[in-house]
């Protein structure tokens, strides 16, 4: 064997193993999404590709078929059918949501209970990424930072001062090799005010919270075990049972007794302060596809007189108009002098917005819910 060969069994790569948790409703892109149907099983680019597929697509190279996805009892038949190369003990199924916490903690534990070895990343199935190239040259930074010994997070280089994310504030350069971008993490803070993410912007010292991760799994598993160990306990139960006949029975018994917790509070900032998290910050382009505003983005639209239209056989007429369509019926829409609509037409609710109040939709979700519509939640 060639000194090269063996220098690549070595790679880190070799033991970097990706989990997709497929979770979330995404109300604020109701009617759209759905509790029976998420953003994640929706084509919200109009490229031809689902959320997840595209999630998985751009993991493989990295991954190859060590794909562990993470989803909800409901979702199996269609993230099944969305991505047949996913087997049955790669899909770790959900009877009730429990916060990331546990989703990525349960993920962890088994991956580890497989190989104590394993690199974990954990990237959401709901989110836009491109170029791909990029991202998968800022993961394999991470993944050499993670075996470096750190629990990495993708920061995201901010292009505004948004009020909507999480920061990261960066620290000094670690020098980790095949990682020239890795910095440690000083601290992660909450969404913050515009003024505030301004000066954020100035210092050129914070990146946006993406809410990805690549770690040792044993390094997860021993924060988890440290700051929730009602939680860490319960997971490694399950973890043990996993792949044996029990794991029915046992994920049954405990799963619903689990806490929840968002993994950034039950790992990453606790974590972080005790010296043993990096960021690895991306420059490719990530939007979280928060509302319908978001989609206008992401299809290049939002200049005068262009409408974003989104759906298979969609039939829109507009005259000096712009903004979002999104169209599951064959009814015809005709927009005609109006500014940055959100048209949103299934079946069973008809949603009329302007993108500026994209983010209220939440609001109407919570209203439906509480009054007792919930046929069309």
């Amino acid at each position: 064997m060639s000194i090269e060969n063996a220098a690549s069994l070595e790679s880190p790569l070799r033991h970097f193993h990706a989990v997709i948790p497929a979770g979330g409703v995404g109300t604020r892109l109701w009617p759209l999404s759905r509790a029976a149907a998420p953003k994640f099983l929706h084509d919200l680019t109009g490229s031809g590709s689902t959320l997840l597929r595209a999630t998985y697509d751009r993991l493989e190279p990295l991954a190859g078929n060590r794909v562990l996805v993470v989803t909800g009892v409901a979702h199996r038949v269609a993230v099944c059918r969305q991505l047949p190369e996913v087997g049955e003990n790669e899909l770790v199924l959900e009877s009730e949501p429990k916060d990331s916490g546990a989703a990525i903690g349960l993920a962890a534990a088994i991956l580890h209970r497989r190989d104590p070895d394993t690199i974990m990343g954990s990237f959401a199935a709901d989110h836009v990424i491109s170029p791909d190239h990029l991202f998968q040259e800022t993961v394999r930074e991470a993944i050499h930072t993670a075996a470096a010994g750190k629990i990495v997070t993708i920061g995201i280089k901010p292009t505004h001062p948004s009020t909507g994310f999480g920061y990261i504030r960066t620290g000094d350069l670690l020098n980790i090799d095949d990682a020239p971008n890795a910095h440690a993490v000083v601290e992660f803070v909450e969404k913050p005010s515009e003024d505030i993410a301004k000066k954020y912007l100035e210092t050129g010292d914070y990146v946006w919270n993406a809410g990805m991760f690549v770690a040792p799994v044993a390094l997860m598993l021993k924060h988890l075990e440290a700051n929730q160990p009602v939680l860490f306990a319960g997971l490694q139960e399950i973890a043990d049972a996993w792949d044996t006949p029990e794991r029915d029975e046992v994920t049954a018994r405990v799963w619903p007794t689990l806490p929840k917790i968002a993994i950034d509070y039950a790992v990453a900032e606790p974590a972080a302060a005790a010296g043993d998290v990096a960021v690895v910050p991306g420059t490719f382009r990530w939007d979280d596809v928060g509302d319908f505003a978001a989609i206008g983005r992401l299809n290049n639209a939002g200049d005068v007189d262009e409408v974003t239209v989104l759906g298979e056989g969609a039939r829109v007429f507009t005259e000096n108009a712009s903004g979002v369509v999104v169209s599951d019926t064959k009814r015809v829409i005709a927009l005609i002098g109006i500014k940055d609509v959100v048209i949103v037409d299934t079946p069973d609710a008809l949603l009329v917005t302007t993108k500026e109040h994209a983010q209220r939709v939440k609001g109407a979700v919570d209203a439906l819910k509480a009054s007792g519509d919930t046929d069309v939640l």
